[in-house]
């Protein structure tokens, strides 16, 4: 999937460090703490004979030069806020789906929307003809990852993942493989668009541009749309929406059909629970909806026989939203819904993104499925 996280503001602080001493272990020399992540550079992963094998091997598996992989592994550094930025919040925090919508269904991202909207209708019809994708998830996504370019991350790709790569903090699963499968992904990508691998710019988690990819799905799903020779996500909105329509596309989307339908819940818990236990993966039928007590929005019934030709609706998933001390919302997702979700694993982040796109929709005087 898309690691794909929504642009947060990032707080550098400076953090105190003294310098490791002491003899090299087997694999990997001792480092000297980092002082911070603008201080001089007293860590770089070149220090490191892990790192460096790594990247020998790296060479050998993907074909490239490997003193072009290793200078680029040489002046990788540890960054220290990076490990502070992939930890989860603290244990407790309260989900509210009205306090996560109002950061992302507002003035500001509605406004830049329709202004990206406008001046791009030709490649968002374009992806439409080829992906299925309507324009307002696509214009949903963009906005909540980046509004629209304005929040795309300014680490350096190879410093966030190596970070996590090799020092990956405790106190969370341990994804290190993963990011080290997306460093290694970052080579693959700069070879193929001849970049420098210190020249990347993105998130803390190595997300990049406008939709905030990962280098795997770069290298999966970018699309070079506007027809240049090169992939260009950063500056190239032909590109950017090109490219989420065939990630959407890749990962189930079913043109015409609605992404979600309001549903009154089970009065009966064990209902409501047996209902809530696939979680976000559509697994029930209408009919098994209906059996459970939940009573779905006639326009389920509408879309279901407009789309008989080509499969229906397909099933559904009860979809539960909480909203702190408040009563919870719910939602009928459909497989469109779970589609959103591969680019962030979180309902939450799939509704914000629908009813964004619909405002967007709405600001440019156009209806939505």
């Amino acid at each position: 999937m898309t690691l794909s996280f929504p642009t947060r503001r990032l707080a550098l602080g400076l953090l105190g460090a003294t310098l490791l001493c002491g003899a090299p272990g087997a694999l990997a020399k001792k480092r000297a703490a980092p002082q911070g992540d603008e201080a001089p550079d007293l860590i770089t992963y070149g220090r490191r004979d892990d790192v460096m094998a790594f990247g020998a091997e790296l060479a050998e598996r993907r074909g490239l030069d490997a003193a072009w992989v290793q200078a680029g592994l040489q002046r990788a550094r540890f960054v220290p806020s990076v490990t502070k930025f992939i930890m989860p919040p603290p244990a407790g925090t309260a989900k509210n789906w009205a306090a996560y919508r109002s950061r992302f269904v507002e003035p500001l991202r509605i406004s830049k929307g329709a202004a990206f909207w406008r001046a791009n209708e030709r490649w968002l019809k374009t992806a439409e003809e080829l992906y299925g994708v309507p324009p307002e998830i696509i214009v949903g996504i963009v906005g909540v990852e980046t509004i629209y370019g304005q929040q795309m991350g300014n680490f350096r790709v190879i410093d966030a993942l190596a970070t996590l790569a090799f020092d990956f903090p405790a106190g969370r699963k341990n994804r290190s493989a993963f990011f080290r499968d997306e460093l290694e992904q970052l080579f693959v990508l700069c070879h193929s668009e001849g970049l420098d691998p210190l020249q990347p710019k993105g998130s803390f988690a190595g997300a990049m541009g406008m939709p905030q990819f990962m280098p795997s799905s770069f290298n999966k799903y970018a699309v070079d749309m506007d027809g240049d020779g090169h992939v260009d996500l950063a500056r190239s909105a032909a590109d950017v929406i090109g490219s989420v329509a065939h990630y959407l596309a890749e990962f189930g989307w079913r043109r015409d059909l609605p992404t979600r339908f309001g549903v009154a819940v089970p009065v009966d818990s064990s209902d409501r629970a047996a209902l809530l236990a696939p979680d976000i993966v559509p697994s029930f039928t209408l009919a098994e909806f209906a059996e459970r007590g939940a009573s779905i929005d006639p326009a389920a019934l509408a879309a279901g026989v407009r789309l008989d030709a080509t499969g229906g609706i397909g099933k559904l998933a009860l979809v539960e939203l909480q909203n702190g001390d408040a009563a919870p919302s719910y939602v009928a997702g459909t497989s469109n819904f779970y589609a959103i979700t591969r680019y962030n694993w979180s309902s939450y982040y799939a509704l914000a993104v629908i009813e964004l796109g619909e405002a967007v929709a709405r600001e440019v005087g156009r209806s939505t499925r």
